[in-house]
């Protein structure tokens, strides 16, 4: 699963930086100001923002592949990929009245797989050897059950 979320993120991460990329083109092309804005300075923060934000999706999809080689996040790659599912899930937002719902539907399924991979992954807060065996405590004792209340 983490191998899909991967390809996925690096995807979306050539994508992000190649559409800024031609919308910074465009604007500059058309040299027209939006509210006495610059265009020069629109096509260039258009082709940063595109930049960095395709950067942010290829350092995401670079935790997935490590959580798919490493069999598990741990510390900031969670970090990474909890804020890489709250993206998707304000892109898909934004999608939705924006673009359409094929564009929403992708976004979601893409938030669902970084989910399933944070949920699949994660790894228990004790360690496997440390849950007691055979119904037996740490001491050889049985393990009994606290007794029943009984109502007044």
């Amino acid at each position: 699963m983490a191998w899909i979320v991967a390809v996925l993120l690096f995807g979306e991460a050539l994508g992000i930086a190649a559409l800024n990329w031609f919308l910074g083109v465009v604007v500059d092309r058309q040299e027209m100001s939006l509210a006495g804005l610059d265009p020069h300075m629109m096509s260039v923060s258009s082709k940063i923002g595109g930049i960095a934000f395709g950067l942010y999706f290829a350092l995401c999809g670079l935790v997935a592949l490590l959580v798919a080689l490493r069999d598990g996040p741990g510390g900031l790659r969670r970090v990474l990929l909890i804020s890489a599912a709250v993206v998707h899930g304000l892109l898909g937002a934004f999608t939705w009245g924006l673009v359409g719902w094929p564009a929403f539907l992708f976004m979601v399924l893409v938030l669902g797989l970084i989910v399933l991979v944070l949920m699949t992954y994660d790894r228990p807060a004790e360690p496997a050897d440390a849950a007691p065996q055979d119904g037996a405590g740490g001491d050889g004792s049985p393990v009994t059950s606290p007794p029943a209340p009984t109502t007044p």
